[in-house]
């Protein structure tokens, strides 16, 4: 689960078959063997050279429920303006905290639905989702009941995270620690109630919260049930060795992580997610992969999809530029991707063997590693989720 990995260590199955029953892998091998085994089988996918099927992938960070847009702030930034001088102008997260405010709770299930339905048809069937652009009881209630009714009407599994402490809203009267305070007496307990979520997140930058009063919200968080996570490192360290220390399920960012908190990943089961998006849309330096995998962290991808740094939301994209840059071998983006993205969302997915859900995707080539390196351009013709198959 954790360190380098070379290609060699993939087990890669040639003239090979998946036998799927009752949504589950029932058997996989040989596809003539299988074939004379399971002879009434009824036949999904042709054995040819030109297939290939892979886990279907695992979005383990993103924001797809949001309303409004952000292509000033686009603007803004590629004449020069920095991520923290556009937010300080108005900018940033409160623009978009003031555009879901407006949104109806059926405006946005419609746009988590077609934003979750451009991720399957790119192989990812497993979408992190988080609150954070309400920042008040209603608000953020109604985005979470948003990401709850979704989650109902894709194929997609969507898990929910609670972000109230995305930054605090303008319109809170009162410190940080305060509106913190509000989240766990005020919010917190709702969501515990209705079930809307069981993952907590918490923004620890400048302009947004400092270590100290994010390590108390983190341990109130865990006492009260919650797994948590943190946005950390992004312009600044120091983050990340707060959520080794309190024992996150993930730290997520980590562009400026430095040299001791790779080692301390390393030593610590916090998975280190990895942002690309947010490097190529704020155009700044990646995550140092490399040397977190050296350190024998547990690294993740993520795509990071906002209406702010990180617009495109195309994982494969985004994993293979990172590979190109970071030197990751094709095992490492893939694991990232797949089951070490899964195990920041503490969930068994992103594997294919006996016995685990019947999910995952087919590409049209003879040769999986061209999905790398064709960058994102080569599509899936098909995914599988538990034995409903979807043709694109």
């Amino acid at each position: 689960m954790k360190g380098p990995l070379k290609d060699e260590q993939l087990e890669v199955l040639s003239d090979a078959g998946i036998v799927v029953e009752n949504g589950k892998v029932l058997d996989l091998g040989s596809y003539s063997e299988l074939e004379n085994i399971h002879s009434d089988a009824t036949k999904k996918f042709n054995n040819t050279p030109e297939q290939v099927a892979l886990p279907s992938f695992v979005d383990c960070h993103t924001h797809i429920c949001w309303g409004g847009n952000r292509v000033n702030d686009y603007s803004m930034r590629v004449a020069g303006k920095t991520y923290l001088e556009i937010a300080a102008s108005g900018g940033g997260i409160s623009d978009t905290v003031t555009e879901t405010r407006k949104a109806s709770e059926d405006e946005l299930i419609e746009l988590i639905l077609k934003r979750a339905q451009q991720h399957l048809e790119r192989g990812i069937t497993t979408i992190e989702v988080k609150s954070g652009y309400g920042l008040n009881l209603d608000d953020e209630l109604k985005m979470l009941r948003a990401i709850k009714k979704a989650n109902e009407k894709t194929p997609a599994k969507l898990i929910p995270t609670f972000l109230g402490a995305h930054i605090k809203p303008k319109d809170f009267d009162g410190s940080h620690a305060e509106y913190l305070d509000y989240l766990l007496d005020k919010v917190v307990p709702v969501i515990a109630e209705e079930k809307l979520a069981a993952r907590a997140d918490i923004f620890v930058e400048e302009g947004a919260f400092d270590i100290d009063v994010a390590r108390i919200y983190a341990k109130n968080l865990k006492l009260k049930g919650f797994d948590v996570t943190m946005h950390v490192d992004q312009f600044h360290p120091g983050g990340s060795k707060l959520a080794i220390e309190e024992g996150c399920v993930s730290a997520d960012h980590l562009e400026f992580t430095d040299d001791e908190s790779c080692e301390l990943f390393g030593r610590s089961e916090t998975v280190a997610v990895a942002l690309p998006g947010a490097s190529l849309g704020l155009g700044m330096q990646f995550t140092p992969c490399r040397r977190l995998l050296d350190n024998n962290a547990c690294l993740a991808i993520a795509t990071d999809w906002n209406p702010g740094s990180a617009p495109m939301g195309d994982l494969i994209t985004q994993a293979s530029i990172l590979g190109a840059s970071e030197k990751l071998t094709i095992a490492e983006t893939l694991a990232g991707i797949t089951f070490r993205s899964a195990h920041a969302l503490r969930i068994e997915s992103g594997v294919i063997k006996k016995g685990t859900d019947a999910t995952f995707t087919v590409f049209e080539t003879n040769d999986f590693r061209n999905i790398f390196y064709q960058q994102g351009q080569l599509k899936p013709s098909a995914t599988v989720i538990n034995q409903e198959t979807f043709e694109f």
